[in-house]
C-alpha cells in the first residue's frame, strides 16, 4: 500500500535569513514514523504503511541508542523501502560517541543497504551553549549523507534542558533543517496533555525560520489530526502502535490504523481553502 503524500516544495518554506537557502539541505521526511528496535518490528511497521522508520532501544531511553549490530540488521530488512534514521541518546554523553556509532553502521551498510538518512541525539543536562557546542561537532562528525536532527523536549525543565524556543533559534542559526520535538519523561504526560497552544507556538516558530518538524511524546491515535493540524511534517509514534506500551512489538494493524489517521489529516490540509461566495457582501 503506498501512502506517500508529496513533499511541500522548498519554495513555500520559509528560511531564517542567518543561513544561506542554498546551505540549507532539504529535509527527506514526510509522514508516519514509527520507532522499532528490532528487525521484526521494522517489517511489521513497513506492512502497516510507515513511512519512516526510527531505530532506538525504548529500555535505553527516550532516545535510547540500540547497537551498531541491532541497527544493520534492522537497516537490512528495511531493504531501501523506506528511509530510515537512527536514535543516539543524550548529546551529554558526547557527540563523538554518538557518531562513532553512527559511522560503525554506515560502514556496515556497504553498498547493499541504504545508510541511515538522518540521526538524532537530546540535549538533556546541557544549557544552551553547551548544546550549540556539541550539537555543532554532532552536525560535522556524521556521514556525508547522514542528516543531523535537532531535538528539543516539551518538558525541558525535568531534562534540564534549554527551552524548545531557544533550540530552534540556535538550530535555524546552525543550518539545520528539521527539528524533533519530544518528551524526556515517558512516564508523564503525553505532548499534548497541557493543551496545544505552547506546542502550537514552538512549531510555528520553527516553521518562520525553515525547519521542518516532526512531533513524538507520549502521541496517541486521538492527537493525529491535532499534530498535522499544527503544520508538522512528521509524526513520530511507538507505544500506541506496541501492544503492551512502549517496551512491547509493534503491531502492523496499530500502525495501519494510526496511518489511516495521518492521511485523512494530511489530506484535509492540503485541501485548497474555499473562495468566498460571490454576492451581497452586506455592505
Amino acid at each position: 500500500m503506498s501512502r506517500r503524500p508529496a513533499r511541500v516544495p522548498a519554495a513555500a518554506r520559509p528560511r531564517p535569513p542567518s543561513v544561506p537557502a542554498a546551505a540549507r539541505p532539504r529535509p527527506p521526511f514526510h509522514g508516519l514514523l514509527v520507532s522499532v528496535r528490532t528487525a521484526v518490528e521494522a517489517r511489521a511497521a513497513i506492512a502497516g504503511g510507515a513511512d519512516i522508520i526510527d531505530v532506538k532501544e525504548p529500555a535505553a531511553g527516550p532516545l535510547g541508542a540500540a547497537a551498531a549490530a541491532q541497527a544493520l540488521a534492522i537497516g537490512r530488512a528495511i531493504a531501501g523501502r523506506r528511509p530510515w534514521t537512527l536514535a543516539c541518546g543524550e548529546l551529554a554523553a558526547g557527540p563523538q560517541t554518538a557518531t562513532a556509532r553512527v559511522r560503525r553502521i554506515v560502514a556496515g551498510c556497504g553498498e547493499r543497504v541504504p545508510r541511515p538518512a538522518a540521526a538524532k541525539a537530546g540535549p538533556a543536562g546541557l544549557d544552551l551553549r553547551g548544546w550549540t557546542r556539541r550539537f555543532t561537532a554532532f552536525q560535522k562528525a556524521l556521514p556525508e549523507g547522514v542528516e543531523p536532527i535537532a531535538v528539543a523536549y516539551a518538558d525541558w525543565r525535568r531534562a534540564d534542558a534549554p527551552a524548545p524556543g531557544k533550540i530552534i533559534e540556535a538550530a535555524a542559526a546552525a543550518g539545520c533543517c528539521m527539528l524533533l520535538i519530544d518528551t524526556f519523561d515517558k512516564r508523564g504526560p503525553g505532548l499534548l496533555a497541557g493543551g496545544r497552544d505552547h506546542v502550537a507556538g514552538w512549531l510555528a516558530a520553527a516553521r518562520a525560520r525553515g525547519l521542518a518538524v516532526a512531533v513524538a511524546g507520549r502521541v496517541g491515535p486521538d492527537d493525529v489530526p491535532t499534530i498535522v493540524a499544527l503544520g508538522a511534517a512528521v509524526v513520530a509514534v511507538r507505544g500506541c502502535v506496541c501492544r503492551g506500551g512502549r517496551r512491547g512489538p509493534v503491531d502492523r494493524r496499530l500502525v495501519a490504523a494510526v496511518g489511516r489517521l495521518w492521511v485523512r489529516a494530511d489530506r484535509l490540509e492540503r485541501l485548497p481553502v474555499a473562495a468566498a461566495p460571490r454576492g451581497d457582501s452586506g455592505t
